[in-house]
């Protein structure tokens, strides 16, 4: 396994501090479901639905509450022992998104927030993009969102997400769909697998 960044870029006990972040956050009431409810309003009632780079937990969490079968993946073992104490009822995984096989299960959609993306180790982008396209079910839709203040920028998610057989649908600046334009510092891509409205 290439080793993410999310370990070799961030200090120790950076894992711990991020569950303790979050934890007094959701204690003082901030709104940690944002992502969640953009991901709620583009699948049925019920989806089936992954949560990539999931964390101690928090969309995986909300996204179960809305009635959805959820199932959380992150590479960090502390991250995830957090969701499962602070988010129980999605099934979590201790997986690499880079050679993510979980059995053939196919799902409506899935979610890459928190700077996944970013943290991921470096070269292994399409690889991660191609494992979660091989997750999903035909008209399958990923959502993604990250910071553009790294090396890999939306020129390079959009050409490896091509190859993996995703296609771009919309593209925003924000979680709360701001308007996407040239210089903006993040961006949230909306993609879809397979067959769109009888054409590719």
């Amino acid at each position: 396994m290439t080793t993410p960044r999310w370990f070799t870029d961030t200090p120790d006990g950076h894992s711990q501090w991020y569950v303790e972040r979050f934890r007094s956050l959701a204690a003082e009431g901030a709104d940690l479901a944002g992502e969640a409810r953009l991901v709620d309003a583009i699948v049925p009632p019920g989806s089936r639905i992954l949560d990539a780079g999931c964390g101690p937990g928090r969309i995986a969490g909300a996204l179960h509450e809305r009635g959805h079968d959820v199932v959380g993946v992150d590479v960090d073992p502390v991250l995830i022992e957090a969701a499962r104490v602070d988010h129980p009822g999605p099934r979590y995984e201790v997986a690499d998104l880079a050679t993510l096989d979980l059995g053939g299960t196919r799902f409506d959609a899935a979610v890459m927030a928190g700077n996944v993306m970013v943290f991921l180790a470096e070269g292994t982008e399409a690889n991660v993009l191609e494992r979660l396209a091989a997750h999903l079910r035909p008209a399958g839709k990923l959502l993604i969102g990250f910071r553009l203040d790294r090396d890999y920028g939306v020129e390079a998610l959009d050409r490896d997400a091509q190859a993996a057989g995703l296609r771009l649908t919309q593209r925003f600046a924000t979680w709360d769909l701001e308007p996407f334009q040239a210089g903006a510092d993040f961006a949230v891509s909306l993609f879809v697998t397979g067959r769109l409205n009888g054409s590719w």
